[in-house]
């Protein structure tokens, strides 16, 4: 009894997701994990054939997926997006907002171009996706969004500020977006990982990589798949009870700052 419960609780089956960034990363591990509890998966990140490989390989898995290319920074795309989900799906239930640009410049070297690529991509983009995603979200009885940020939003990360004023920004829309909806059944929540074995790390120096393992209570960076569980509890129904919060999963590395 008690095994089925929990089943229960983690159980996606027919729900219809979106993932930005899903097609590598921490984005490609949650469409695996949600295809893998029952959901039907729209993979979506800006290059198409990345994202029509990961729907593939899930489907090969026995999964349901989709992938569709999507640039956040582009609001034609984005509506394109919600347009073949729900053709396809016929609605929506859950959402991730996942992509991000890293953009990494001094502040003091900080232009209006790099400015706008950031924030089109860390913030306007979600922020418009989810809005276009409302009214569909609002006829779900299952409705969940999770904003994935960064422990960048409450730390000080040297040469990213852009990045980290966007997920701060997005911590805040987090929050509000909470509030307003929470009437609507729609439950919002943020993921903020510490430094996690992704693309985006792997860009880093190797000293660099040492140095933020050495700065983290655990010694270590994260496994992509250390991101699922805490993930799948703000969208499934055993996370029934959270909404407007920041689920912070970094091993220690904000509090050792």
């Amino acid at each position: 009894m008690a095994t089925n419960l929990v089943h229960e609780l983690f159980d996606l089956t027919d729900r219809t997701i979106i993932i930005t960034g899903g097609s590598r990363g921490i984005g490609l591990a949650l469409a695996q994990a949600c295809a893998a509890q029952g959901a039907h998966v729209v993979v979506a990140s800006r290059k198409r054939e990345a994202c029509e490989q990961a729907a593939s390989q899930i489907r090969d898995n026995g999964g349901v997926a989709l992938g569709v290319g999507v640039h956040m920074g582009e609001m034609e795309s984005i509506h394109q997006l919600m347009a073949t989900t729900v053709a396809e799906f016929g609605g929506l239930d859950l959402l991730v907002n996942n992509a991000a640009n890293p953009l990494a410049l001094p502040i003091s070297e900080i232009t209006e171009a790099a400015w706008d690529k950031s924030q089109e991509v860390n913030v306007k983009g979600p922020v418009f996706l989810t809005q276009a995603a409302l009214p569909y979200l609002k006829q779900s009885d299952h409705a969940a969004i999770l904003n994935v940020l960064s422990v960048a939003a409450i730390t000080y990360s040297p040469g990213v500020a852009m990045y980290s004023a966007a997920k701060a920004a997005m911590l805040a829309w987090t929050r509000n977006m909470a509030a307003e909806w929470a009437h609507d059944g729609i439950r919002v929540n943020a993921l903020a990982p510490g430094p996690v074995d992704t693309y985006m790390m792997q860009q880093n120096p190797p000293e660099a990589i040492e140095r933020m393992m050495s700065m983290n209570l655990q010694g270590r960076i994260a496994r992509v798949d250390e991101l699922v569980g805490p993930a799948l509890l703000l969208l499934s129904d055993a996370g029934s009870y959270i909404t407007g919060q920041m689920l912070v999963v970094d091993g220690g590395f904000s509090e050792a700052r």
